[in-house]
C-alpha cells in the first residue's frame, strides 16, 4: 500500500512538470529559447486596450450636402493595439507618445454618391488644393512651376484642350514636374448652355490631346467659369470625370494686385478647400505667400485627387 502511495505521488509529481507552462519556460531558458508570455494577461496590454478607445475616432461618410454637394468622406483611425504593445513591452509601460495608430474606413465613399459637383473636400481634412486653370497666361506658368517646385508642392492643373493641343511642351513640362492634369473643356465655352452631344465632344476631345501628350487619362473636368447644369455633370461621370469647383476663389482673372489675393485666400481658406487660381502675373507674384500661409495655418497642400482624398492625415 505504502508502495503505492509513493508511486501516485512520483506519477502526480512528473505531470505537474510535464504540462506546467511555468515549467516549460524554465527548460525553454535553459536552451536559449525565446519565452512566450501570454500578453493578454499582460497588464501593460491590458492597459493599451483599456485606454485605446479614448483615442478612437470614427470615420465620416461620404454624403451630398444641400449647400456643398457631393462631400468626400475622411478616414476614422483606431489604435494598433498589438503593434503599439510590441512598441512599449521593452520599457513596459504606457506611453501616449508610443501609441501606433491604423485607419478605418468610411462605409459610403464618394463613388457611392450619384454624381454631383464637389466644391470641396471633407471639411475635417487639414489639406487644401490649388485649382489652376490654363487657357492661356504662358509666360506666367514657368514661375509658378518654379515657386511649386521650390516648396516641393505638387497640385492640379486643369487645361484647355485646344491650349495643350497648341502648346505639347508645357503641357509636359507641368505633367512631368508631378502635377495632377484636369479637364478643363476644348474651348472654354458655357458648358451650361451646349447640347448634350456637344457636352461630350468638348470632354473627350480635351481627354484624347491630354492623353495623347502625356499618357494619362484625367480623373477631373473642371467647367470654365464654373458653369454647368446637371446633365453636364452626369455625361463627365459617364465619361469617368468628376466635376470640379471650387470653394475659394482668387479672381486673379481680374488682375488684381498680389496683395488683394493673398489677403482673399487668408480669410476665406479652410480645410478641404480647392483654391481657384489662373497664370497671372500678380498670381505668380503671390504663389510664395499663400503656400507660406497654408502651411502657417497647418493645412497641406495637395492635387485634388489627395485633398478628395479619404487618407487621413498622419498628424491629426
Amino acid at each position: 500500500m505504502r508502495k503505492m502511495n509513493v508511486l501516485m505521488i512520483v506519477i502526480i509529481t512528473t505531470l505537474c512538470i510535464v504540462y506546467n507552462p511555468i515549467a516549460d519556460q524554465y527548460v525553454a531558458l535553459l536552451k536559449g529559447e525565446t519565452v512566450h508570455v501570454d500578453k493578454h494577461s499582460n497588464p501593460l496590454y491590458e492597459e493599451i486596450i483599456k485606454k485605446s478607445k479614448l483615442y478612437e475616432v470614427k470615420a465620416i461618410d461620404a454624403k451630398i450636402d444641400s449647400v456643398w454637394k457631393a462631400t468626400p468622406g475622411y478616414n476614422g483611425r483606431e489604435v494598433d493595439i498589438e503593434a503599439s504593445f510590441q512598441k512599449m513591452k521593452k520599457q513596459g509601460k504606457f506611453t501616449e507618445d508610443m501609441l501606433i495608430f491604423k485607419q478605418t474606413k468610411p462605409k459610403v465613399h464618394l463613388d457611392d454618391l450619384q454624381a454631383s459637383p464637389i466644391y470641396r473636400g471633407n471639411p475635417e481634412k487639414p489639406m487644401v488644393a490649388f485649382i489652376i486653370n490654363v487657357a492661356w497666361g504662358n509666360e506666367y506658368l514657368p514661375d509658378m512651376l518654379a515657386t511649386l517646385k521650390k516648396h516641393n508642392i505638387k497640385t492640379s492643373f486643369f487645361l484647355e484642350g485646344r491650349w495643350a493641343k497648341e502648346n505639347p511642351d508645357l503641357t509636359k513640362m507641368i505633367y512631368e514636374a508631378g502635377h495632377e492634369i484636369g479637364n478643363h473643356s476644348y474651348t472654354h465655352p458655357d458648358m451650361k448652355n451646349l447640347s448634350a452631344a456637344e457636352i461630350k465632344n468638348q470632354l473627350q476631345k480635351t481627354n484624347d490631346v491630354i492623353e495623347a501628350t502625356t499618357g494619362q487619362v484625367p480623373r477631373w473636368f473642371g467647367p470654365p467659369s464654373g458653369s454647368y447644369r446637371d446633365e453636364v455633370v452626369k455625361i463627365a461621370d459617364v465619361l469617368g470625370l468628376g466635376t470640379i469647383i471650387w470653394s475659394v476663389d482668387t479672381i486673379d482673372w481680374q488682375r488684381p494686385a498680389p496683395e488683394t489675393i493673398i489677403q482673399r485666400v487668408e480669410t476665406k481658406v479652410h480645410p478641404g478647400a480647392l483654391i481657384l487660381m489662373h497664370p497671372t502675373a500678380p498670381t505668380a507674384k503671390a504663389l510664395d505667400r499663400l503656400i507660406t500661409i497654408m502651411d502657417r495655418k497647418n493645412l497641406r497642400i495637395g492635387t485634388v485627387s489627395e485633398t478628395l482624398s479619404e487618407e487621413r492625415i498622419q498628424s491629426n
